[in-house]
C-alpha cells in the first residue's frame, strides 16, 4: 500500500546568511506592525487537531492535503509523525486521517469510509457554513456562482457538495461572460480568504447583469481574512514596504499582498521565513509594514522583528484595527482536553 507524502513546495530552508545591515536613510526607521495577525480560529483548531490526534492515536496519523497552507507548520507537524497525503486512498486501510481546515467534499469523506479509515474532521466551522449553505440552495433549484479561485481546496470541497448547481467565478472578468441557466434562481457563495474588494467587485459586475441575484444569508468571507486585509490597509498608507508573512499557496497571504500595493505601499513581497528578506528591500526604506497571513504562527513574525531590529529597525508600532478572541470547540472525536484560550503549539 502507498503512503507517499503529498507533493508540497517544500524547498530546504536555506542557510542562514548574512544579518541584514542598516541602510542609511533621511528620517526615523520604524516598524508598523499590523494587529489582527496570524492565526485566525479556524486554523488553530485545525493544527491542534493533528497535535491532539497524534497525542491520542500515535504516529503515524495521516492528513489529507496540507493542514493549513503553511510551510512551517507542515514541517512541524511532520516531525511529530504526521503523514500528508494527496489523496485518501493512499492512507492504509483502518488508519486515522484527518481532513483539513479547507473541507472536502462528500465524495472524499465516502471514500475514507470505504477504505475503513478512522477520519477526523478538522474543517474550518467557517467553511462548514459555506458547504451547508451551498446543499440548501443546490436543494431549492438554485444555480450557485461560486466566487472563488479553481483548484483551491476550498473551492473543491463547497463545489463538491453541488457539483451539479455550482458554477466557479474565478475573477471580475469572469463576472462578465458566466452563463446562467435561469436568472431568477441565482445566489453567489464565496470562498472565505478572497480579496474583500475584488469579491464586491465580482458581485457588483453578476448583478449588473442579473439584477435578481441572490446574496448568502450571512457573509462568507471569513471574519479573520477581513480584519487582516482592513489592518494591512492601514498600515500600508503609511508604509514604504510592506512584508508579508505567509506561504505561496495561501490565498489569504498572497491576497495581503495585493491589498498592500492598492493602499499605499511603494512595494510588497510574501515570506516564508525571515531569512528571505533582501537586503535591496531595504534601500531608502524608513517605514517597514508588517503582517501575517491566518495560517502562520507568529513565532515567525517574531524572528523576522529580530533581524529587521539588526537592520536598525527596532521601533515597532502595533497598528490594531480589531479584536479577535473567537476560539472554535475541536472535533468531537478529541474533545475533553482541549487547551482553553491557549494558542497551538505549533510554533
Amino acid at each position: 500500500m502507498s503512503t507517499a507524502a503529498v507533493s508540497l513546495p517544500l524547498p530546504r530552508v536555506p542557510a542562514r546568511r548574512e544579518r541584514l545591515v542598516a541602510v542609511p536613510t533621511t528620517g526615523r526607521k520604524r516598524i508598523l506592525l499590523a494587529a489582527p495577525r496570524g492565526y485566525c480560529a479556524g486554523v488553530d483548531r485545525a493544527v491542534i487537531t493533528v497535535e491532539k490526534a497524534l497525542e491520542r492515536y500515535g504516529a503515524p496519523v495521516y492528513v489529507r492535503k496540507q493542514i493549513v497552507h503553511n510551510i512551517h507548520v507542515v514541517r512541524e507537524l511532520e516531525q511529530r509523525g504526521a503523514i500528508f497525503v494527496d489523496e485518501v486512498d493512499e492512507v492504509p486501510q483502518g488508519a486515522h486521517v484527518v481532513f483539513s481546515a479547507h473541507g472536502v467534499s462528500p465524495a472524499v469523506v465516502d471514500a475514507a469510509a470505504d477504505r475503513g479509515l478512522q477520519a477526523v474532521d478538522a474543517t474550518c466551522p467557517l467553511v462548514t457554513k459555506v458547504h451547508r449553505e451551498a446543499v440548501r440552495f443546490a436543494r431549492d433549484d438554485f444555480q450557485i456562482l461560486l466566487v472563488g479561485h479553481a483548484g483551491h481546496e476550498e473551492v473543491e470541497g463547497t463545489a463538491g457538495e453541488a457539483p451539479d448547481s455550482v458554477t466557479i467565478v474565478n475573477s471580475p472578468d469572469e463576472a462578465d461572460t458566466v452563463e446562467v441557466d435561469d436568472p431568477s434562481k441565482l445566489v453567489w457563495l464565496s470562498q472565505t480568504t478572497l480579496s474583500v474588494d475584488e469579491t464586491m467587485e465580482t458581485v457588483s459586475r453578476l448583478r449588473a447583469r442579473f439584477p435578481e441575484l441572490h446574496d448568502p444569508p450571512s457573509d462568507d468571507i471569513c471574519y479573520a481574512t477581513q480584519n487582516r486585509q482592513v489592518a494591512i490597509k492601514k498600515v500600508a498608507a503609511g508604509a514604504d514596504l510592506v512584508i508579508v508573512v505567509g506561504s505561496a499557496n495561501s490565498s489569504n497571504s498572497v491576497r495581503l499582498v495585493e491589498v498592500a500595493l492598492q493602499h499605499g505601499a511603494r512595494a510588497a513581497h510574501r515570506i516564508d521565513y525571515p531569512d528571505e528578506v533582501r537586503q535591496d528591500w531595504l534601500d531608502g526604506v524608513e517605514t517597514i509594514g508588517i503582517t501575517s497571513g491566518a495560517s502562520v504562527p507568529d513565532v515567525l513574525v517574531q524572528e523576522l522583528l529580530r533581524e529587521l531590529a539588526h537592520a536598525g529597525y527596532a521601533d515597532v508600532e502595533e497598528v490594531r484595527t480589531a479584536e479577535e478572541d473567537l476560539i472554535f470547540s475541536l472535533p468531537k472525536e478529541l474533545r475533553g482536553d482541549q487547551p482553553r484560550g491557549g494558542r497551538s503549539r505549533t510554533a
